[in-house]
C-alpha cells in the first residue's frame, strides 16, 4: 500500500529558505497528482503546490506563490519555500490523488502523509 512520508520541517528564521521532502513509499507511477498543503493553527488546510506525476513523468506543476517551487526526483516530491515569513508557520502535508485532477482541492486527495511542522520566527 502506498504511503507518503514528509520530512525537512523545523524552526527557521524569517527570510530564509526551506525544502521539504515527500517520499513516496511504493509506486509513484500509481499516483496522478502529488501536492503540498499546509494547515496553520485555527485555519483550514490550503493547497500550496501540485505536481502531475501520471506516467511517471511530471507534465504539469502549479504553485500558489512565486516563492514556492515543487519538483520531483524519482520517488520523492520536493517543496521549496523562499523568503519565509512567520505566517508560514504551519504543519505541512503532502498528499496524492490516483484518479482525476487534484490541483489544490483538499477533498480530491485520497492519501495523506503525517505532516511535518515548520516554525518561522521573526
Amino acid at each position: 500500500q502506498l504511503q507518503l512520508r514528509e520530512s525537512g520541517g523545523g524552526s527557521v528564521q524569517s527570510g530564509t529558505s526551506l525544502r521539504l521532502s515527500c517520499k513516496v513509499l511504493g509506486d509513484i507511477k500509481s499516483t496522478k497528482w502529488v501536492a503540498w498543503f499546509r494547515q496553520a493553527p485555527g485555519k483550514g488546510r490550503e493547497g500550496l503546490a501540485a505536481l502531475q506525476t501520471s506516467d511517471g513523468s511530471p507534465t504539469d506543476r502549479r504553485t500558489r506563490e512565486g516563492r514556492f517551487t515543487i519538483s520531483e526526483d524519482k520517488d520523492t516530491v520536493y517543496f521549496q519555500m523562499t523568503s519565509l515569513k512567520p505566517e508560514d508557520t504551519a504543519i505541512y502535508y503532502c498528499a496524492a490523488v490516483f484518479t482525476g485532477d487534484g490541483l489544490f482541492t483538499v477533498d480530491k486527495y485520497e492519501l495523506w502523509g503525517q505532516g511535518t511542522q515548520v516554525n518561522v520566527s521573526s
